[in-house]
């Protein structure tokens, strides 16, 4: 296990590649914070979207229960001998690293027995089988090396499930690749991760209570990632915002909203999708920036017309 956060993730960047093609389940707490330049040492998530497609799974959590869940269930997701991939568990930098609130601790025997010993196959130090870690793989041999990890990021998406029901039956709380939040009736519809997820589920009864099917589906798996879950999920909405908390300075969208207008687009969902990116550098992102989000989708619904589906919230000027 180790810990990181923004910059001292990018100080070890080969590593993060080296980790994952060399199948070590390695479990990384990422306290996410925005990468400089300029200094920064707020709440983004720039410092996972960098790394985003580097072969780790990577569990967002919403707050620090799930935080400490995640990581649990972590260690069983990683060394599973079918997937053998490094995985980070993101949470938001200060807004929960740095807060305290009430969570609910399972046993030291219990963590111990569910997560179990890692017993690898194959290791540096077994005088028995000599290996080599870390060779040159030139032409012949890297392009099928690149599908092996691909299969695995394949694999987990079972692995993190059945995970996920084990630990139900230890601790009573139910986790999958996504939280649907009032989701199932919904018109209009917020994605987002972290805990940006709390304040809108919050603005989705406010909303509720005045009539609006507001819902909100909040992701927990980004990588690998439930593509086809997420467009059958969003699929009955008139509008969905997509909320990026990193700028993926592409001039189309940020990763978030990528990954979740490709699925649908496979999918062959036609569901009006808008792009907010917000909360740089830790911008307090407050009920009312979420509401004026759904506000936006309400007349989308309404109208049809998207305008430009790229969009910031929270901007000055």
């Amino acid at each position: 296990m180790t810990a990181t956060s923004a910059n001292g993730l990018s100080y070890m960047w080969e590593m993060i590649y080296i980790a994952s093609s060399m199948r070590l389940p390695i479990v990384m707490s990422l306290v996410n914070r925005a990468v400089s330049g300029p200094l920064n040492i707020h709440n983004d998530h720039s410092d996972a979207m960098g790394v985003r497609d580097a072969g780790w799974i990577m569990l967002f959590s919403e707050n620090n229960q799930e935080a400490y869940d995640n990581l649990i269930m972590a260690h069983r997701i990683a060394e599973n001998k079918n997937v053998l991939l490094p995985l980070m568990v993101c949470q938001d930098g200060f807004i929960t690293s740095h807060s305290i609130e009430n969570i609910e601790l399972i046993e030291d025997d219990k963590v111990k027995e569910f997560v179990g010993s890692y017993k690898p196959e194959h290791y540096l130090l077994n005088r028995n089988e000599p290996i080599s870690m870390g060779p040159l793989d030139l032409q012949a041999y890297l392009f099928e090396h690149k599908k092996a990890q691909a299969q695995a990021m394949v694999n987990a998406k079972k692995v993190i499930l059945d995970v996920a029901k084990d630990f139900e039956n230890m601790t009573g709380r139910s986790y999958s690749f996504f939280e649907e939040y009032k989701l199932d009736d919904a018109d209009i519809a917020i994605v987002c991760m972290n805990s940006t997820a709390g304040t809108t589920k919050f603005v989705v009864d406010d909303l509720r209570s005045k009539g609006i099917k507001a819902g909100l589906l909040k992701l927990r798996v980004f990588r690998p990632f439930p593509a086809e879950e997420i467009a059958s999920a969003l699929s009955h909405l008139k509008a969905v915002a997509v909320l990026d908390k990193s700028d993926s300075l592409n001039a189309c969208g940020g990763a978030l909203y990528e990954d979740v207008t490709s699925a649908m687009y496979i999918a062959k969902n036609n569901v009006p999708t808008v792009n907010y990116i917000y909360g740089i550098g830790g911008r307090d992102t407050t009920s009312y920036d979420i509401e004026k989000v759904f506000n936006d989708l309400g007349e989308i619904a309404k109208t049809e017309n998207i305008d430009n589906p790229y969009r910031y919230l929270g901007l000055r000027g």
